[in-house]
């Protein structure tokens, strides 16, 4: 054989063994309790867009924006911004992905209870041609390309007419699925199985990844799941708890890939159920009842940041000076002052399958409650049904863990803080039911502030606020900890969101 043909023999075997498709078996903690990508903001949605759906635009590990089914966008005038398509991209129906369905998207998303509060400041989304809408807010918007990040275009034709959004029920939408994402769900069993296999007329065709077929497997128990990938049975999962994370990392031919996050874990203490937490001196008191570095230190094995606000140093709101404070002799004065020195009993919820840990943190948040005399009563539940009870604000006490959505501080203030308004979908995740109006005032001016300084002594304003009024519990920003086997080349599709682009991994063969 001729050197030249070798040559091209090689570089064929070389690009064909690139192509060979493989099969992914995934384990994480939880599946989502919806196909519906509107019905529930929580990472689980966001996990299944980005496998059955595309977005306009999404994050890079360096925390720019790639274009995805938007190519390009430009500023028409400074409250309007205008996105190009892709042409040539169909859904799983085989309908074609035009402006009508993304202007229908974010009308849909403005309807959303969960979406609403992030939308509200879209003012209107208008055709102007197949391939081209314009995108206008009220007043400028600083976060604008942001928020589309969450514009996963739904097929209008597929959806349209039996497209209700019910919280926790049974729609079309539901049920059904059509994106234009790389995966198509083939099957589901709500809790413990989902299948899919790879998109064939998926449009990103530079896309390295080579998973044909993806298997979901919700495993709840932290030891079950990595016993799991131990043994072969798995080949990536999520999250590690930092209990086995010194074992996973001794482990051949297993990898273990960690980073932080601005996920912020809180405790919301209700001032409508519970008249003593109208008061700011109790509210203060827990808050130095509540021991953050031991939690991250013992519990979390060093794997968070303890927190004394709700902005990560990363965004604009965040106050060097705001530290997590621990003082019992303070806090118990302060339960006295208020006329509190006996305690109360008070009830509280946490999920058990949510966050890192977040059943042992509970727990030790109720031993530490108890040194000021107040006896939480704690109930814990798994994901699907613990925030159905969130919702309802069925305890005086709840866990809540945030990862803001537009990687801003506004994003966590008016979801969590702000007065609630169902209208506006502002406090949505507030069940704490605190208002402050002053605040709601400054989450809708940062809203459409574009000066950088102004913008940073508003949101550096609310944080402070909070701060003094011990407004809720701050607890840690949470890492984020991935294991697969070292074949699974995860360490590329993974970011500090947690919304890993399965449809670009690479799995050696």
């Amino acid at each position: 054989m001729k050197p030249t043909v070798i040559i091209v023999a090689c570089l064929s075997i070389l690009l064909s063994s690139h192509t060979l498709s493989a099969t992914l078996k995934m384990a994480f903690d939880a599946d989502p309790i919806s196909l519906d990508p509107h019905e529930q903001l929580s990472e689980g949605t966001l996990q299944f867009s980005h496998l059955a759906f595309d977005p306009l635009l999404r994050w890079q590990q360096n925390g720019t924006f790639e274009p995805r089914l938007a190519t390009h966008w430009q500023a028409i005038t400074p409250s309007t911004t205008r996105f190009f398509l892709r042409q040539g991209v169909t859904f799983h129906s085989g309908n074609p992905l035009t402006s009508a369905d993304v202007v229908y998207t974010i009308n849909r998303l403005k309807h959303s209870t969960d979406f609403r509060a992030m939308f509200d400041t879209i003012q209107s989304a208008k055709v102007i041609d197949d391939y081209t809408l314009d995108v206008s807010s009220a007043k400028p918007n600083p976060l604008i390309l942001n928020i589309m990040t969450y514009v996963f275009p739904m097929d209008k034709d597929f959806y349209q007419g039996q497209d209700e959004i019910v919280k926790y029920g049974e729609t079309f939408a539901s049920r059904h699925v059509s994106g234009t994402g790389p995966f198509i769900l083939e099957k589901r069993e709500l809790g413990s199985r989902m299948e899919f296999r790879r998109n064939p007329n998926y449009w990103d065709t530079s896309s390295p990844g080579n998973v044909d077929k993806l298997i979901f497997t919700p495993i709840r128990n932290d030891a079950t799941r990595l016993a799991a990938l131990l043994s072969g049975d798995v080949d990536f999962i999520f999250p590690v708890s930092p209990i086995d994370i010194q074992r996973t990392q001794k482990t051949a031919g297993i990898q273990l890939v960690t980073m932080p996050s601005t996920r912020i874990l809180l405790l919301h203490m209700n001032q409508t159920r519970r008249q003593e937490f109208k008061d700011t001196r109790v509210r203060k008191a827990i808050n130095l009842a509540i021991n953050q570095a031991l939690i991250v230190d013992k519990i979390l094995r060093g794997y968070a940041t303890p927190a004394g606000q709700l902005s990560p140093n990363r965004f604009l709101g965040h106050i060097a000076d705001l530290q997590p404070e621990y003082d019992l002799t303070k806090a118990r004065q302060l339960m006295k002052e208020a006329g509190y020195e006996q305690g109360f009993r008070v009830s509280m919820m946490a999920p058990n399958n949510r966050y890192t840990n977040d059943e042992k943190v509970a727990q030790a948040v109720t031993a530490m409650l108890a040194k000021i005399n107040i006896k939480a009563d704690l109930k814990t539940l798994p994901k699907a049904q613990y925030f159905k009870e969130f919702d309802d604000r069925s305890a005086d006490i709840m866990m809540l863990g945030w990862q803001s959505d537009t990687m801003d501080s506004n994003n966590l203030f008016e979801f969590i803080i702000a007065c609630t308004d169902a209208k506006t979908g502002l406090g949505a995740y507030n069940a704490s039911e605190y208002c402050n109006p002053s605040i709601t005032d400054d989450i809708h001016q940062a809203n459409q502030e574009l000066n950088p300084e102004r913008r940073l002594r508003l949101l550096q304003g609310i944080e402070k606020t909070l701060y003094q009024e011990s407004a809720i519990v701050p607890l840690y920003w949470q890492f984020l900890t991935w294991a697969a086997k070292d074949k699974v080349k995860i360490q590329d599709i993974v970011n500090d969101r947690n919304y890993p682009y399965i449809g670009d991994l690479i799995i050696e063969q």
